[in-house]
């Protein structure tokens, strides 16, 4: 038994719950993620949030066990692998779902509503909608905002309309990136990995890039040098930032159009040192403008 649970930390994705600190975004912009009660309220809800994603990507692997032994990456994974049965994966499933919307109910009511609706949004998404193109990188980037607003309910701290743009379109970003990594493979190996994957081609997908990343900058931009965000802080450095915002999204087009390797985003966080840099230094800039 004790042998099956690496198998069952792969299964839940755990390295995936770096998404989930989007759900601090709302106490980190307004200024306030030194406050320790609201801060451990987040961590509860990232907690939360965490294992419920994890029972998602448990359904999804579920659905997608024939499809994932077809890729060169996904076949690894514990249920394609046939290192975990699918009953064993549903009761793990199970378990997960009750604990995270048990935990999510004791922070918040309106957090767990929010909760079940990025659950079954993405049950509905592993069932149907992800054979419908564009819808399914949209939901993908839904699943993000959605993430933000459980931070917001469970801190009350209100939500920026600059951030859910900005978050949106991020997501929207990589996912469309990740979508071009599956066409490139259905080109070179003729593997259909996605049903959408055919509604796709390369020629769509890079200018879908290009214009987000476009429309990403020009937001940042507008969001810096906005009344609502000068009038708060004591300085007006905050544009400058958006030097890191463009080395980001230039070094990530790069892994995309070049290296053509952008399926796996975590994993590029994990590894590229320029976009660890990046980060690290948008960061410090934003932590020092916020809260010196």
């Amino acid at each position: 038994m004790i042998s099956k649970v690496p198998h069952v930390f792969k299964l839940m994705r755990v390295h995936q719950a770096i998404k989930n600190l989007f759900i601090f975004l709302p106490l980190f912009f307004a200024g306030q993620i030194i406050a320790h009660e609201l801060l451990h309220l987040a961590f509860l809800a990232f907690v939360a949030f965490s294992l419920a994603a994890s029972a998602v990507y448990i359904f999804n692997d579920m659905q997608d066990v024939v499809e994932d032994r077809m890729h060169p990456i996904k076949k690894n994974r514990p249920i394609a692998a046939g290192l975990i049965s699918k009953r064993s994966a549903m009761i793990i499933m199970l378990l997960l779902a009750i604990f995270a919307l048990s935990l999510m109910y004791s922070i918040s009511v309106n957090a767990v509503l929010i909760l079940l609706s990025y659950m079954m949004l993405n049950v509905a998404y592993s069932l149907y909608l992800k054979k419908i193109a564009i819808l399914d990188v949209l939901i993908i980037a839904i699943g993000f905002v959605l993430r933000l607003y459980v931070g917001s309910v469970v801190t009350a701290v209100p939500l920026s309309v600059w951030i859910v743009v900005m978050t949106f379109l991020l997501a929207l970003f990589i996912a469309l990136a990740k979508r071009r990594d599956d066409v490139i493979i259905y080109q070179n190996t003729g593997k259909q990995l996605r049903s959408a994957i055919t509604a796709y081609n390369l020629k769509f997908l890079d200018a879908s890039l290009v214009m987000i990343a476009a429309v990403t900058i020009v937001t940042y931009l507008l969001y810096t040098v906005s009344p609502e965000i000068t009038a708060r802080l004591t300085n007006n450095y905050l544009y400058l930032s958006t030097i890191f915002v463009i080395s980001g999204l230039l070094r990530y087009l790069q892994i995309t159009f070049v290296e053509q390797n952008s399926g796996s985003p975590i994993k590029l966080v994990f590894t590229d040192r320029f976009l660890q840099i990046i980060i690290l230094l948008w960061l410090a800039f934003f932590t020092w403008v916020l809260y010196r």
